[in-house]
């Protein structure tokens, strides 16, 4: 199977490429789509999704890539 790359935007949140789908526990919600967009800067209303709060709350942080192999 091929590697899977998770880049995180520089003061932006995590990336990951689609087709994906998230399952959280928690609210049994489902969110699926080309990329999924994950905060990063802990203050979204929507966790793990990203809502847009990094820009409200200025959150810097650099680009990363996180890449795992199956």
């Amino acid at each position: 199977m091929p590697e899977i790359k998770i880049k995180a935007r520089e003061n932006g949140p995590w990336m990951v490429p689609g087709p994906a789908e998230c399952l959280v526990a928690q609210a049994q919600q489902t969110l699926a789509g080309d990329i999924v967009y994950l905060c990063r800067c802990g203050g979204s209303s929507k966790k793990p999704f990203c809502d847009g709060t990094h820009r409200a709350i200025e959150f810097k942080a650099p680009e990363a890539e996180l890449i795992l192999n199956q």
